[in-house]
């Protein structure tokens, strides 16, 4: 289902609670309103849809990929660039790595552990952030 997106920077500067296996409809719930805004929107997190769960969405180019509990857990080569986003106003400075490995569950709930890089890298970790409550 399409959702509203949440432009409350209280509620979006809390961190997610942790992703169960009934927690996958919100991955659908992400798959529909990233659709929905997709002509202007690469990623999303749940609590951009008012759950505040740890799951994400990243546009892949050819497909979008629902994330439970992702977890970076190797990045390298920062940069600097500017980032916007569907929950604020403008544009925003921030660091990326051009290069992260992450762990997540899969909507099967399997374990994953993926190397990303450039673009995706750089989606994954704004989405990631919003988990945390890091607001850019």
């Amino acid at each position: 289902m399409i959702q509203k997106i949440v432009r409350d920077v209280f509620f979006l500067g809390q961190k997610s609670a942790p992703a169960q296996p009934e927690d996958i409809l919100v991955g659908q719930d992400l798959q529909d309103t990233l659709r929905a805004n997709q002509d202007r929107c690469v990623g999303m997190a749940a609590n951009m849809i008012g759950v505040r769960k740890r799951i994400i969405i990243v546009n892949m180019g050819i497909m979008n990929v629902v994330m439970y509990n992702p977890v970076i857990i190797r990045k390298d080569t920062p940069y600097v660039t500017e980032e916007g986003c569907l929950s604020l106003e403008g544009v925003r400075k921030t660091t990326r790595y051009q290069n992260i490995e992450v762990e997540y569950f899969d909507a099967g709930w399997k374990k994953r552990r993926q190397k990303y890089s450039g673009w995706t890298a750089q989606i994954i970790q704004h989405e990631v952030d919003h988990l945390e409550g890091i607001i850019i």
